[in-house]
């Protein structure tokens, strides 16, 4: 795990932005919107992933079934 997260999470926000922009350039507002959800729902499941992972290094730890 560790930094390749943070890494893919700032990579689809910027790729998020630049074709956000250039829809809104191109007058395709609904679809820039759309392009923006579509990338915060990627970023919301790879921060799931790392949670689930942190809840299960929890349990392990502290011996919890």
């Amino acid at each position: 795990m560790g930094i390749d997260v943070i890494f893919r999470i700032a990579a689809v926000g910027l790729i998020t932005a630049m074709v956000s922009q250039i829809l809104k350039k191109s007058d395709k507002d609904e679809i820039a919107t759309l392009v923006t959800l579509v990338g915060l729902i990627i970023v919301l499941l790879l921060v799931v992933d790392v949670l689930s992972e942190l809840f299960v290094t929890l349990q392990s730890v502290f011996g919890a079934f």
